[in-house]
């Protein structure tokens, strides 16, 4: 257990005086057990104690140490002796009394290759060696604190176990590395801590921990001592996942069974593996207002909710959740973008481990868990990231690149490779220690560009002058091929809201590596669309139409998220134009219209029912709506496109191909009528999709269709099961000779008002 250190030793005052002010940043060298040639000297600093004796562990022996020029300093020289194993028996001024194992007669924990690895920015399991991990060491038990902060004069692990007093555990900076770290011998699991630091301007401040595992429930915020022992059930769900395309593309999604069935852990079936070819419908959550406990409590607990939202998940059909931040966040209106503790899940809902079984349990449902994940900026908290030593460290010290003037937050230094290797390793993080299946990161576009969000005069061009950030690129290129490396099933999801090319290539391409990106163009010019008055849409065709002008340049996912439903913006059914009826027919047709649109779906809560109410994150979802049969029959509706979406091969197989979608009648501004083909691939899963955007029916249409046979209606959102008019076609049609649209076939059909109708051919007996 002791170092054996052989010097001639001799107390320098002056590192008494650095300790006693709380200035000494290698503690070590003074502290502890030191062999001076055939004695030993074993001092300690305590401050508030009154007797400390050292006890041999061997021999039993007890040795006196005196504190005499400087109070709290003890030690003492003990003659012909070697250095041995003790502990210090500490009486306290205030009468308590402690038996405690030395701090300082440790050695180093982290070895020299760990830091040159993080120094250079490819130590993606840096979370395994910074922050604070219970351990053994030299057949002790204790906790290893570990942090960054190379600027710092003083840092030091404080809590309630050393009754927050800088002094008592200052820590020892490692050569050449700017970490701090000290090992605590002794049980402090679920104990808060922080990091007090002084900085080389003399200022004292408390920090949380930016590798925790957890902290304590906000407002509070000090971190936690915690280990991530959990024991998974969704092994082969991982396994399935991982698969390499070509294998994964044999196997059958099994999670329409969970309609009729309830599945256990054995029977739990492979997710849809991370291709293009298989269906991918999101429901994105705010866990803590989905829905709320009424016993009093806050929020359900993350196991709690995992129930609730699996059951309803698997009855509605929807294969993946996306949950916004559940990082740690101080502040609850910022709906976890503004994130504190990046390797922590939120303490609202539970413990680490409960995080786990979420998702654990997910798995073992048939449901995908996605996060959305903030690399882009940090809040300014006193207790974050920001100034975390004293000075810009993991925020880019030039204010023109550093700081989001409207956001009002920090922006990471993307260039340092130790910001880059925290960033980088908190996403692996992630799909290691949680298993999540994606993550979506946000605000790319802020991330790319160094002129984002700002007037002119507020920023500064990269070195060729230009207004890309070079070193984000790089930054967001490596974490995407990292994750394909080491965790091959996990998704890698942007939000960018802008024309940056390739954003779903790979980075040997040029591209910049996702898997997907949020179609935001589409989102934009289809709300702005459908918010229209019917009478004026003629005259913004375009704006429905013009999606598929680049819907094949990326893997796009359709998305109508929180961000749509908030800040005045209204709720998806305020959005549309009308009567009370019209909405919910306009609602609808603009659902129908993107699940037969080529792209992977994304719905946010609440939306499925047509909540009117916008998201609100201080309440739950407004569920006594089921009192209306509007929304009982939006409900339904939904839950019916979900299963044609998920059981028709050609609303997904071919999503980001040309092959996959061809328009039959694209001009027909006037009745505001479009409608095209879906093709899967095999020929008799073609799909055949009309439109109408007008509360004008359409009798006696001429629909192009691609052969000859019959066809029938599968899908109508006219159905009176789903509040329609039950206009819809309800025999199969055959079809007649003739040129329409460009095709020599064609079907006639009634086209009901504000509609969405799917048509798909008759297999030959």
């Amino acid at each position: 257990m002791v170092s054996k250190r052989r010097a001639v030793f001799a107390i320098n005052w002056m590192e008494v005086e650095a300790l006693v002010n709380a200035k000494h940043d290698n503690p070590h060298h003074i502290l502890g057990i030191h062999e001076c040639i055939d004695d030993v000297f074993v001092n300690a600093y305590i401050p508030g104690a009154r007797i400390v004796t050292v006890i041999d562990t061997e021999t039993k022996k007890n040795y006196s140490l005196v504190s005499e020029r400087v109070e709290g300093f003890f030690s003492i020289c003990i003659k012909d002796k070697k250095s041995f194993d003790y502990v210090l028996d500490v009486k306290y001024e205030d009468g308590t009394e402690e038996k405690l194992i030395d701090p300082y007669i440790f050695e180093p924990v982290i070895d020299p290759i760990d830091i040159s690895r993080f120094n250079e920015g490819i130590h993606y399991e840096i979370y395994e060696k910074l922050g604070a991990h219970p351990m053994v060491v030299d057949g002790v038990k204790g906790t290893l604190f570990a942090v960054w902060a190379p600027n710092a004069e003083r840092v030091s692990v404080v809590g309630n176990f050393n009754r927050w007093d800088g002094r008592r555990h200052p820590m020892r900076k490692l050569d050449y590395s700017g970490i701090f770290e000290l090992f605590i011998p002794g049980d402090l699991e679920d104990e808060i801590y922080k990091f007090e630091i002084r900085s080389k301007a003399g200022d004292v401040f408390l920090k949380s921990d930016p590798y925790a595992f957890t902290n304590e429930i906000r407002p509070a915020n000090a971190s936690k001592v915690t280990s991530l022992d959990y024991t998974w059930h969704d092994k082969k769900w991982i396994e399935a996942r991982d698969k390499k395309p070509e294998i994964a593309k044999a196997e059958i999604n099994e999670v329409e069974k969970a309609e009729t069935a309830e599945k256990t852990v054995e029977a739990a079936t492979a997710p849809a593996e991370k291709t293009s070819e298989k269906p991918l419908n999101i429901y994105e959550v705010h866990l803590g207002s989905w829905k709320r406990p009424d016993d009093g409590r806050e929020f359900y607990s993350y196991r709690e909710i995992a129930i609730r939202l699996a059951d309803y998940m698997q009855e509605m059909g929807y294969n993946y959740v996306e949950l916004m931040p559940v990082m740690e966040h101080p502040f609850d209106p910022s709906w976890g973008y503004q994130i504190t503790g990046y390797y922590a899940p939120t303490s609202r809902y539970g413990s680490p481990t409960e995080f786990m079984g979420f998702v654990d349990y997910m798995h073992t449902k048939g449901i995908g868990v996605i996060i959305d994940w903030v690399p882009a900026h940090f809040p300014k908290d006193d207790h974050g990231l920001g100034r975390f030593d004293g000075t810009p460290l993991y925020e880019n010290a030039d204010p023109l690149r550093g700081e989001h003037p409207h956001w009002g937050t920090y922006i990471f230094d993307y260039g340092r490779n130790e910001v880059r290797n925290f960033l980088v390793a908190n996403a692996l993080y992630w799909a290691d220690k949680y298993h999540i299946d994606g993550i979506r990161v946000d605000a790319v576009a802020s991330m790319l560009y160094l002129d984002y969000g700002r007037n002119g005069g507020e920023w500064r061009a990269n070195k060729y002058g230009g207004n890309e950030n070079l070193e984000a690129i790089e930054f967001i290129r490596e974490v995407n091929t990292k994750m394909k490396e080491k965790c091959p099933g996990v998704m890698m999801i942007a939000e960018e809201s802008t024309a940056w090319p390739m954003m779903t290539h790979s980075v040997e391409e040029g591209g910049m590596g996702f898997d997907y990106k949020w179609n935001m163009g589409w989102m934009n010019d289809f709300l702005s669309y459908m918010k229209l008055d019917p009478l004026y849409r003629k005259y913004h065709h375009n704006e429905l139409t013009f999606s598929m002008m680049y819907a094949f340049s990326e893997k796009f996912i359709l998305v109508l998220s929180h961000d749509e439903v908030v800040h005045e913006k209204g709720s998806m059914i305020q959005k549309m134009p009308g009567g009370y009826e019209d909405k919910f027919s306009n609602l609808r047709a603009a659902y129908g219209f993107m699940m037969t649109h080529p792209g992977k779906k994304l719905l946010f809560m609440g939306q499925e029912f047509a909540q009117f109410a916008e998201f609100n994150e201080s309440s739950e979802l407004d569920w006594s709506l089921f009192e209306f049969d509007a929304h009982r029959y939006i409900q339904s509706y939904v839950k019916q496109l979900n299963k044609l979406y998920k059981t028709e091969p050609a609303l997904f197989e071919l999503d980001s191909q040309p092959e996959g979608f061809s328009w039959i009648s694209v001009n027909d501004a006037n009745r505001s009528v479009v409608s095209y083909e879906r093709r899967g691939k095999k020929e008799e899963d073609t799909l055949v999709v009309i439109c109408n955007f007008t509360p004008v029916e359409q009798k006696n249409y001429k629909l192009g269709v691609p052969s000859a046979g019959k066809w029938q209606e599968i899908f109508s959102s006219d159905n009176a099961k789903f509040g329609g008019e039950g206009r819809n076609n309800k025999t199969a049609r055959l079809t007649k000779a003739g040129k329409v649209d460009d095709r020599e076939q064609y079907i006639q059909i009634t086209v009901p008002a504000l509609s969405v109708s799917v048509f798909k051919k008759k297999a030959a007996k």
